[in-house]
């Protein structure tokens, strides 16, 4: 899994990478708070909570996505996960949760409401 986090649109303020096993009970977090989190965005980036998105695989090594709910009743982003390459990909509800394809690709995207930043986070899923 990868995160990019564009600070302008069409600019990439870095990169950075994290693996994580298909055993079950695996965790990847993805938030601004660095002591629980392996993909760390910017701490003034207020639109991703603390830990914003939950990695998770399961008992038979299917990995599932889980956007936390954070303190604010209302997010100050939008979650999408888009499979493969195509379209804008479907909403995740606040507090929902979507299994990744095994054997699959795409990316989660966590959009800010209040401008043009963005975190991706690319996922493939050996099968």
């Amino acid at each position: 899994m990868a995160t990019v986090a564009g600070g302008d649109v069409g600019a990439t303020a870095g990169m950075v990478m994290a693996e994580a096993p298909s055993e079950p009970g695996a965790v990847l977090r993805v938030g601004r708070d660095a002591a629980v989190c392996r993909l760390v965005t910017p701490e003034d980036w207020l639109f991703v909570s603390r830990v914003h998105l939950e990695f998770r695989c399961g008992p038979e090594g299917e990995w599932s996505v889980f956007w936390l709910r954070g303190s604010q009743d209302d997010p100050a982003s939008e979650v999408r996960v888009r499979l493969g390459t195509q379209g804008p990909g479907q909403p995740l509800a606040y507090g929902g949760v979507s299994v990744l394809p095994r054997g699959g690709s795409g990316e989660v995207v966590v959009l800010d409401r209040g401008g043009p930043r963005s975190v991706n986070v690319g996922f493939y899923h050996e099968p």
